[in-house]
């Protein structure tokens, strides 16, 4: 009989995104094939302390957070030559083959947790370092794409220094109006607001400067909101492209998981077979240019003239019941568990490639 591969999952985490990481992580767990892998559950609260979860319990549908049990055990890294080990402190070491990183925004989708998972000599899903952290700084991001000649809306970036050089009218000049503020290290939509007066943008840049020392102030985009799921290392793949249509004034973080019909996905989405190639390219290319690995779910508008503008890209995307990432990929023959799969033997891929490389002159 076949070893069952020993697969950690990492979820929760220091971040405003936290119980969306629950409910992606259980997810993951439900559709994972339990005759190849054998899951260590591993949940990290917001204070940013790590326990083994014992059976998973913090990934049942009460818990909205992780809280651990009073029989849970705090659990450090041991990194090894070979094959390194989770340790719950107090307990025996747990050998894993691979780390699959369900963090959500800042402290796990930044590349922090990247870089102590490589340190520790042990494989993960998804970005590594340089990706994940470039993927989760909006401003980087967007200044990366730009230089790539990738088309993306027009932008300003201030910082806790420049904050005082915020201007509505110079602004409105520049962007036009309504504007977008946002944190630039968050996803899920946390700390975003739709702007069209001076009192509503001073109101935006406090509540976003509560989430990050760094924030965006965009201009709006009229254009259907559409995204596309990536897939690879070296040589990625795109899904066919899914469709938000909200009935919210934007896609809020209310509008994604508030209300149940705050919004609803059409995969996939009904456009010009041009169309669809383009944001298929642009999206591949999107990835490259941002040094994404394993996954990454590209988001889009596509205004009525056919021109197509990257918002943004996610290299850890949600997988609740209503992300798209693998919807996506199930609409383009790829099913759930396969998904999982092909995730996983990416992260042992890339692994093997970097053991093989040499570490003296």
């Amino acid at each position: 009989m076949k070893k069952k591969l020993r697969v950690a999952i990492l979820f929760g985490g220091r971040s405003a995104e936290h119980e969306i990481s629950l409910i992606s992580a259980r997810n993951i767990v439900a559709a994972m094939d339990k005759g190849k892998y054998e899951v260590i559950a591993i949940g990290i609260d917001k204070q940013g302390r790590w326990s083994y979860d014992k059976g998973a319990r913090l990934l049942l549908d009460e818990q909205k957070q992780v809280t651990p049990f009073d029989d849970a055990q705090l659990t450090a890294i041991l990194p090894g030559a070979k094959q390194s080990s989770l340790v719950p402190l107090g307990g025996a070491s747990l050998a894993v083959d691979v780390v699959f990183p369900v963090l959500h925004g800042p402290f796990g989708e930044d590349g922090t947790v990247q870089g102590l998972l490589k340190l520790a000599n042990l494989p993960f899903v998804g970005a590594s370092v340089l990706g994940s952290a470039i993927g989760m700084d909006k401003d980087v991001m967007k200044r990366l794409l730009r230089d790539a000649r990738v088309p993306i809306g027009r932008f300003q970036v201030y910082d806790r220094s420049t904050a005082d050089r915020i201007n509505f009218a110079r602004l409105k000049k520049a962007l036009g109006q309504p504007l977008f503020v946002k944190p630039a290290n968050l996803g899920s939509s946390v700390g975003i607001s739709k702007v069209e007066s001076r009192s509503e943008l001073e109101a935006a840049v406090k509540k976003a400067f509560r989430f990050d020392n760094k924030i965006l102030i965009e201009e709006f985009i009229e254009g259907r909101e559409i995204e596309c799921s990536v897939l690879g290392n070296d040589d990625p793949i795109a899904s066919l492209p899914g469709e938000i249509i909200t009935g919210h004034d934007f896609y809020s973080y209310d509008a994604k998981y508030i209300d149940d019909q705050g919004s609803r996905l059409e995969i996939p989405a009904k456009l010009p077979r041009a169309i669809v190639r383009s944001v298929q390219e642009i999206a591949i290319t999107s990835y490259k240019t941002l040094c994404c690995e394993g996954m990454a779910r590209v988001d889009f508008f596509v205004k009525a003239d056919g021109q197509v503008l990257v918002n943004e890209i996610n290299t850890i995307p949600g997988f609740t019941q209503i992300s798209m990432y693998p919807k996506m990929w199930e609409a383009s023959g790829i099913p759930y568990p396969k998904l999982i799969d092909r995730l996983i033997q990416l992260a042992l891929h890339r692994f093997r490639q970097e053991q093989n490389l040499r570490t003296s002159v």
